[in-house]
């Protein structure tokens, strides 16, 4: 049975894959920074990483690097804690990972491309991040194969592209999927970046290529994604009139700065390298997140 050590455990991407390594039988222990008591669960903060000895002494055969300092917006606005956490807390784990001959698989974003590439393509040699997030990570990148180059790290490093999952966590600083469904549903307004395109990809296809990057034999930078770019507005009227919500609702509006266009990856890695391709379309997605915002609304109520 293989040993996985799933750091950043109790986030959106974390959850969903823990559930998704222990129906693949793997022996799981998990790691987060928020506090919990449970049975293989260890609360740790990667800037302060003695506290992650204990998980490390368990000898993982694979450690799943989620935990970072995310979006945009909180970047640019905790610029110390974003360099701290997704460049000096990356390089503690990958030391433990290469004491310890794990197998990392590291987890970046799509940002780290910015808007110049028109494509982005994983063999771009230059990408120009236009924000904090993207620039931290990109760098972190770095650090992993800095590691694999010089002191024979074994390691993947994925971008994933707008993953998204009906269950994560509500709030502004989530994907404009669930957004645009939380808010439609409640009568709130919206707000549509003008001529913005992207690929969804739900998280049960997205934790099924994260686990399959822990197989890959040689180092690689692997983009996951959906590669059906539909335009933003488009998303937001499927979700519209799913909801039965008035088309008052959406307003269009300029995209702000720092942020991308168009997000279009290659995704030729995923299917080759990682032998997996997506198989939730946008239509199924939408739904689904549809019918489970409105579950969530009977079971929480409405706000105010």
């Amino acid at each position: 049975m293989k040993k996985a050590l799933i750091i950043g455990s109790e986030g959106n991407i974390g959850k969903p894959l823990v559930k998704h390594l222990k129906s693949k039988g793997y022996d799981i222990m998990e790691s987060d920074i928020k506090p919990a008591w449970r049975e293989n669960y260890i609360v740790a903060d990667i800037n302060h990483p003695i506290d992650l000895v204990p998980a490390f002494d368990w000898k993982p055969d694979v450690v799943f690097l989620l935990s970072a300092m995310v979006s945009r917006v909180t970047c640019e606005q905790s610029a110390g804690q974003a360099i701290a956490t997704n460049l000096v807390g990356v390089n503690n784990v990958l030391q433990f990972c290469k004491r310890a001959n794990a197998m990392t698989v590291f987890f970046s974003t799509s940002e780290i491309y910015g808007p110049q590439c028109e494509v982005m393509d994983e063999s771009l040699s230059d990408p120009k991040p236009n924000n904090r997030y993207g620039l931290s990570k990109l760098l972190g990148e770095k650090l992993v194969e800095y590691e694999v180059e010089h002191y024979n790290l074994k390691a993947v490093s994925l971008r994933p592209f707008m993953m998204y999952d009906e269950n994560e966590d509500l709030g502004n600083h989530r994907s404009a999927m669930i957004r645009f469904a939380y808010n439609l549903a409640h009568g709130l307004p919206i707000e549509v970046h003008k001529g913005s395109a992207r690929g969804w990809l739900h998280v049960s296809d997205a934790v099924e290529a994260i686990e399959r990057a822990a197989h890959v034999k040689e180092y690689s930078v692997i983009n996951i994604g959906q590669g059906d770019i539909r335009p933003i507005h488009e998303l937001a009227e499927m979700i519209r009139e799913r909801l039965g919500a008035s088309k008052d609702l959406v307003k269009t509006i300029e995209i702000p700065g720092q942020m991308t266009l168009v997000k279009n990856p290659t995704l030729d890695r995923m299917r080759d390298t990682l032998g997996h391709e997506a198989k939730v379309s946008l239509e199924e997605g939408v739904d689904r997140m549809c019918t489970r915002i409105l579950e969530r609304i009977k079971e929480i109520g409405s706000p105010g």
